[in-house]
């Protein structure tokens, strides 16, 4: 009879031909109803696996993250069979599982209103109640598209045909009439998805391409228990509330323009004040740090990304100016500052005296970013950035890079935001060679050093293969949105490859001439993100430092007004972001009103006020007590010098 080593070591027998999900039943009920997927000597597997003998088994409930992935990717189909018993004319494009539930993309007219994903939902509860069992089933490729061309579902088709070449079978998932081109894993059956949502809908291209046609997406969530359905919808209803693509609208930080263009964000009065409060806080300390400020184009001839390799391996994201088989020159929009900023330290010969060179610069970059990936501040196509990149010898490229790494975690915990990011070292992947420069032993060396440098500095990482620039791996700084959804938001990465492209040498002490490597790194990362992400964290109640507004003079009635004047122009002599607010309107409904824009501090000045040489001070949270005008400038310089928040 097989062994089989379970996750806490002991060994289980099985009998021949034992699947993990009948030996899931054997360990217990408990675990029968919760087991989602498996994981066999390291890889997620389907439970209809058969085990064999020697075999490391995990079974993965909702708890693991690979286990969620093939309960929400259940739930997907479940949505997918309810649209075609309800529009058997829709075509099946994709449905995969997301971090927070899952989505699936429609070929169909419908524009999939609230009525209509009531309706869907109604039919995935039958689904659900029907308990179809979930059967998986492969055929050569030949007869996988002949039973999608029978289904008329051209999108299958197409995928079909771009796995046909490997050779492998094609996989399907059957439950009920359904029948589902996909990989896997999934749950034994629809019973078991017993509470889900569906959230909105959109619309998304083909591929994520604007060139193909623009199919309607649905969004969902599930979960196998109600309750925990219930605490998600609340969380959302939350998130809602602190969204900053809502939040900062009605707030006034933002907006957008439909003739202007998706992804290109109107920073108005506060939000541009925000961002330059960020980008001299940054300045002056990346200064304070030893960097050298440069300002390069915002454009440059294709010449300039051929020799980087970004013309290759990036273009797709860049906008380019011109036609190649027509024009003499062809520019493009610059998506990164590095090969511009080289051009500094290619300036004149360099010796291992001028190493490290650290440069900086606030750079304004340009990504032709898929419309269907745009969200508010988060993801945008133009954007302004903490860029940075450090020239260095090899004996100095572990402290280099712990000051990076350092940096950014001050700003982080400067702006508030420390607790709520985590770290991924970013890997090649060495089965898509295509995708970067450099050697396999390169490759492996310098990612080796990396690894020290973070376990040195006692970070706590996960490691994700396939995610590094072309030219090198990075430590990704990654934060979460109020809704949960994950983005980076400062990088720093080791770059061996482009010094040699662009010929940047140093004569070292030998006498030699050498390559040094290049630290790309950001401080604080994408302006525009965090400042989403900062108005999400404060609700739009920014600590007073960043406050666009930090003091606003209340004059109780007309005849208070000749008081409140000189007490606004004092305020605004030491340096505050001060206003008065002198119309006629009764005090509460001004001071409600300031309230609701989140200024920080209101200064009250009626005839008591004015009679003593004091302001009642009130905070955006309550009372403040009265106080002389002096001793609240101490009290509030004092915050902001300490930055508190």
């Amino acid at each position: 009879m097989p062994n089989i080593t379970l996750k806490d070591g002991s060994i289980r027998a099985v009998e021949p031909g034992a699947t993990a999900l009948a030996l899931a039943k054997e360990l217990g009920a408990g675990l029968y109803k919760a087991v989602c997927a498996a994981r066999i000597g390291g890889k997620v597997v389907d439970l209809r696996t058969q085990l064999q003998d020697g075999d490391t088994l995990e079974l993965l409930t909702f708890d693991d993250p690979d286990g969620k992935k093939a309960f929400n990717h259940t739930a997907s189909h479940i949505l997918a069979q309810a649209v075609k018993r309800l529009y058997p004319e829709v075509k099946l494009t994709i449905g995969p599982a997301i971090e927070d539930g899952f989505y699936y993309d429609f070929d169909s007219d419908l524009s999939f209103t609230q009525e209509e994903l009531a309706k869907i939902e109604a039919e995935m509860k039958k689904i659900v109640k029907e308990d179809l069992p979930i059967e998986r089933f492969t055929l050569p490729a030949p007869e996988a598209v002949k039973l999608m061309e029978e289904k008329s579902e051209p999108y299958k088709v197409e995928l079909i045909n771009e796995h046909a070449g490997k050779g492998e079978p094609i996989s399907f998932y059957k439950q009920g009439e359904f029948t589902e081109l996909c990989a896997g894993p999934h749950l034994p059956d629809t019973g078991r998805v017993k509470a889900f949502k569906l959230t909105s809908s959109t619309g998304a291209y083909w591929r994520g391409d604007a060139k193909n046609k623009m199919l309607r997406r649905v969004y969902g969530t599930a979960f196998p228990k109600k309750a925990e359905l219930d605490a998600h919808i609340t969380m959302l209803e939350e998130a809602r509330k602190r969204d900053h693509n809502k939040l900062g609208r009605e707030l006034g930080f933002f907006t957008t323009v439909d003739y202007i263009g998706q992804g290109l964000p109107v920073m108005l009065p506060k939000g541009s004040r925000v961002l330059q409060l960020l980008q001299r806080f940054v300045e002056d300390e990346e200064e304070k740090r030893g960097y050298l400020l440069t300002k390069t184009p915002l454009l440059a001839k294709s010449d300039l990304y051929k020799i980087s390799g970004h013309w290759d391996h990036y273009r797709d994201g860049m906008f380019v100016l011109g036609d190649e088989e027509k024009d003499d020159e062809v520019f493009a929009l610059r998506p990164m500052t590095c090969p511009f900023q080289f051009q500094v330290y290619l300036n004149k010969k360099r010796s291992y005296r001028d190493l490290p060179m650290r440069l900086g610069e606030t750079s304004t970059l340009f990504r032709n970013e898929a419309s269907g990936e745009m969200h508010g501040l988060i993801r945008v196509r133009q954007f302004t950035i903490s860029e940075g990149h450090i020239a260095c010898r090899p004996d100095q490229l572990e402290e280099e890079f712990k000051g990076c790494v350092d940096l950014a975690n001050f700003m982080l915990k400067t702006v508030g935001l420390d607790e709520d990011v985590s770290y991924r070292f970013s890997k090649w992947d060495e089965n898509d060679r295509d995708k970067y420069i450099g050697t396999s032993e390169q490759w492996e060396e310098v990612q080796d050093r990396m690894r020290n440098i973070l376990d040195d500095l006692g970070i706590q990482y996960t490691e994700a293969s396939g995610e590094a620039a072309f030219y090198g791996p990075k430590l990704d700084i990654q934060i979460r949105n109020v809704f949960g959804k994950e983005d980076t938001l400062i990088t720093v990465q080791i770059d061996f490859q482009l010094a040699k492209r662009f010929e940047m040498k140093y004569t070292d002490t030998d006498g030699q001439e050498k390559y040094p490597y290049v630290i790309h790194r950001t401080s604080i990362g994408c302006y525009e993100r965090t400042l989403a992400l900062l108005i999400e964290k404060y609700a739009g109640a920014m600590p007073t430092w960043l406050a666009p507004e930090q003091v606003r003079v209340l004059p109780i009635s007309e005849k208070h007004e000749a008081y409140a004047q000189p007490v606004l122009e004092k305020l605004r002599a030491a340096g505050l972001r001060a206003t008065v607010d002198q119309r006629n309107e009764k005090i509460g409904y001004r001071i409600r009103e300031a309230q609701l824009e989140k200024v920080p501090y209101m200064l009250v000045a009626g005839d008591r006020e004015a009679e003593e040489g004091t302001v009642s001070v009130r905070a955006r949270v309550g009372e403040g007590g009265t106080q002389t005008v002096d001793a609240f400038l101490k009290d509030i310089l004092q915050e902001i010098a300490e930055k508190r928040h």
